[in-house]
């Protein structure tokens, strides 16, 4: 409670300090005794009736889970080409989720690749010059020494040990990795070692986290924060699902887990998004639903097997479903199937638009990646497919995915001839078989004006414009004529499906400008 005291004039003041001087003195009573306080005056008083405001506490959660939490250190050739020489992350020098945007100069800072060619295999033996260090974080999640890490962490080792919350330290190996997720399982000997539990769930956005590490190698840290986001696309895969905190998590944090209030571990803590290496508050965490699906497969035979459906899709944006003619803007369109893979075999066309996975709803190209890739190959999955705006039901029996299937060939063209000038798109095409590398179908764009309406849209010298409103072109004719079909339909967009070296997309084109 605070009050406040009136105080009388002064010359009140010294009448009553001699009265008292003179009622000490009589009394016997020295200078030195205790001076009398006049009482505050009702009205005056001020009382702060706020409760005290403040987070939860975080000690006897912390206390319970820490002998889980280890230090992961990792002996690396110098020569080897090794993310996890600075912890930066699973993002090569070439791989900048945010190219193109004004996060573009930082996200360099913190993913740039600072290796060199030459990478070693894990635990690989070999010549390679000097041994670098690097450390990074991890967590038991048995009693018989199993221990979740990033893939990134223990990349290209040729020594692994781990160093447990009383400081032994124990020689590790890995047992395996799966880049595509950046996730890696290690394993030190012995039993009864205490081991931490995956959550069934996701957090909540807003929920209080607990995320745990070893940052800049100074041992076991502690930081607090919540949930910020999830679904999280940082554009390091195709399975990309990441939980964002804000809880600071800095280099040297990689693998470590995340916690809920109960002590379940709700992601793996493994990258950040900074200016200057350091936390700034956006952390991405691997959930512990994908942790809970990859971990028993590395366990079991040291890698991830991915079924295969084998089409290229894109997401289908609210202009695309009302070009199509959806209800809504769910499902996953599909640009290309690829040829001989289970899709192709199976029926399915560019344009469809695959909207369910054995009952269940496809929300995007994302959700359709990761429900594929999360079955086995050789299993059998009902498509609920859209074709020329009908629905139907295709069954599919899915391939393996390769590193081969996933490799995109990127061959550079000869620039084309020039071309016939489309309108206000800023294109000039020739027939594709008029033009060298180009193909036998559709139109070669051959030169685009970087002030038009093409360029905007993602146009470039050497597509290849394959259909227009569902209908192929051949030659500017065609595709003035299909422009005019789609816009007597009443529709404001036609839907150009373009092939880019052996890649297919679906752009969306205002036909005004067509």
């Amino acid at each position: 409670m605070t009050s406040i005291t009136t105080r009388p004039s002064n010359s009140r003041r010294l009448l009553a300090s001699v009265s008292t001087l003179a009622l000490l003195a009589a009394l016997g009573a020295g200078v030195s005794g205790i001076w009398p306080v006049a009482p505050a005056r009702a009205d005056t008083a001020i009382e702060l009736n706020v409760p005290v405001q403040g987070g939860p506490d975080f000690a006897d959660l912390v206390e319970k889970v820490r002998p889980a939490v280890v230090s992961v250190r990792v002996k690396i050739h110098e020569g080897a080409e090794q993310m996890a020489m600075n912890d930066q992350g699973p993002f090569g020098g070439d791989q900048n989720p945010f190219q193109g945007t004004p996060f573009e100069k930082f996200f360099k800072k913190f993913g740039q690749n600072q290796g060199k060619k030459g990478r070693q295999g894990n635990n690989g033996d070999g010549d390679q010059g000097p041994l670098a260090q690097a450390q990074g974080s991890g967590f038991f999640v048995s009693a018989d020494g199993y221990i979740v890490t990033n893939n990134h962490v223990v990349d290209g080792a040729v020594n692994v040990e781990v160093v447990m919350d009383n400081d032994k330290i124990i020689p590790a190996k890995v047992i395996g990795v799966d880049p595509k997720t950046d996730l890696a399982l290690i394993k030190v000997e012995g039993s009864g070692h205490p081991y931490l539990r995956l959550a069934a769930a996701k957090p909540r956005i807003g929920e209080w986290v607990v995320a745990m590490g070893n940052p800049f190698g100074l041992g076991g840290t502690v930081t607090a924060g919540i949930v910020s986001a999830e679904g999280r696309d940082i554009g390091s895969g195709p399975y990309d699902d990441y939980i964002q905190i804000d809880a600071p998590v800095n280099k040297g944090n990689s693998g470590g887990p995340t916690f809920n209030l109960k002590g379940e571990v709700v992601g793996v803590n493994t990258a950040i998004f900074s200016p200057s290496g350091g936390s700034v508050g956006i952390a991405f965490d691997i959930p512990s639903t994908t942790v809970s699906t990859i971990i028993p497969q590395l366990q079991a035979g040291g890698k991830v097997d991915r079924a295969w459906l084998g089409v290229q899709i894109q997401p289908v944006t609210a202009e695309i479903a009302d070009s199509l003619g959806l209800k809504t803007d769910k499902g996953a369109l599909i640009a290309m199937p690829q040829d001989g893979s289970p899709g192709t075999k199976a029926g399915l066309k560019a344009g469809d638009v695959i909207t369910e996975v054995n009952g269940n709803e496809v929300a995007d190209a994302r959700d359709l990646a990761r429900k594929i890739g999360g079955m086995k190959p050789g299993a059998v999955v009902k498509l609920s497919v859209v074709h020329d705006g009908k629905l139907s039901t295709v069954e599919v029996t899915l391939g393996e995915l390769t590193d081969a299937k996933m490799q995109k060939a990127m061959l550079e063209k000869d620039a084309p001839a020039k071309g016939e000038q489309m309108g206000s798109l800023g294109l000039e095409v020739q027939p594709a078989t008029a033009v060298d590398g180009a193909g036998d179908q559709g139109l070669a764009v051959t030169n685009v004006d970087q002030n038009g309406k093409g360029a905007e849209l993602g146009f470039a010298t050497g597509d290849v414009i394959l259909k227009v409103g569902g209908k192929a072109v051949s030659s500017s004719a065609d595709l003035k004529a299909a422009l005019s079909d789609v816009k007597a339909s009443g529709k404001k967009s036609a839907l150009f499906l373009v092939k880019r070296n052996d890649e297919q997309r679906f752009v969306l084109v205002p036909v005004a400008v067509g």
